[in-house]
């Protein structure tokens, strides 16, 4: 099934739902039926003033009576519910509409628009759609199959570092070298710093860019290659403070090899090495300001009183 062109009314509680915790005395027959006509009576003016105002679908977060279902047939009018507030919320932003707190009439700028709402079948599971046909929307939906789980896991990570990747360079064009190229070449700067600087800081600046290795440490060896043999090779690379700036692991090769990263297109975010240095910088330095608070300060309480203790003490 198809509808087009629907006015999108979005509330986050409960519609067409009249029970109250209450005591009505009813004493005949005649009362009884006037109590629930009235009850018909205020849902169906509640579903006539929505389709009054153009609304031809309903989104609920919450539940959804017997009663507004009936009457929303009766007007031709959609109704979906959605009990996931973080779904709610990326609704609102696809169909440019506002939750709002009780079922009612919404203004302008409150109703949202969407140019079609659709039920689609996903392998067993029925689905909604809400499309926007227009060149740019707020918000999409990327579906992911497969056959195990643990495959999608992986194919989520994936997209979600990928799509995290446009968004950096969306705020900030600049790409570093990457496979390694810029964490070597930092580290043997850093080393030269280090040999240069008199006094005990140049140990502290040389353990700082033994930090560095990590990273092509971690991709060899997650590559199946010998580490301390890439090391060897990338600094050996990188003697050359031209051609050898760019030289990162060949992680397609069989044995360690360096290459020229620039040539095959391999960049890293400016940003993202930018802000994990930082925040490895903040966490190592907090560390160590801490350790000299605890060994400036002696351990222990305060000195016990002399005399009688107290009773409260006891």
């Amino acid at each position: 099934k198809q509808w087009y062109q629907r006015r999108v009314a979005i509330t986050a509680g409960d519609i067409g739902t009249t029970e109250t915790k209450g005591t009505v005395l009813i004493k005949n027959a005649e009362e009884l039926k006037s109590f629930s006509v009235d009850e018909e009576k205020l849902i169906e003016n509640q579903v006539k003033n929505l389709a009054d105002a153009g609304i031809t679908c309903v989104v609920s977060g919450g539940k959804v009576g017997d009663m507004m279902m009936h009457f929303a047939n009766k007007f031709n009018i959609m109704v979906v519910r959605l009990m996931s507030k973080w779904d709610l919320r990326r609704l609102c932003k696809s169909v440019s509409g506002t939750a709002l707190p009780n079922l009612t009439v919404p203004s302008a700028e409150e109703t949202g628009f969407c140019s079609v709402v659709q039920l689609e079948e996903v392998g067993d599971t029925t689905v909604v759609v809400f499309r926007q046909e227009r060149e740019e929307t707020a918000m999409s939906t990327i579906i992911i199959r497969g056959s195990t789980d643990n495959i999608m896991d992986d194919i989520e990570r994936a997209i979600d570092d990928g799509v995290n990747s446009v968004k950096v360079l969306s705020r900030d064009q600049r790409c570093l070298p990457g496979a390694g190229a810029t964490e070597i070449e930092l580290a043997k700067q850093l080393m030269s710093f280090g040999q240069q600087t008199p006094g005990m800081e140049q140990y502290a600046i040389k353990k700082f860019a033994e930090a560095f290795e990590v990273f092509p440490k971690v991709l060899a060896e997650n590559t199946g290659l010998k580490a301390n043999e890439v090391l060897a090779n990338m600094y050996n690379a990188h003697q050359d403070n031209i051609s050898g700036i760019n030289a990162g692991i060949n992680l397609e090769s069989d044995y360690c090899e360096v290459m020229d990263v620039v040539e095959r297109g391999v960049y890293d975010l400016y940003l993202t090495k930018f802000w994990a240095i930082k925040f490895a910088v903040n966490a190592a330095t907090t560390v160590l300001v801490v350790d000299q608070i605890i060994m400036a300060k002696q351990a222990g309480g305060p000195k016990p009183r002399k005399g009688q203790a107290d009773a409260d003490d006891d």
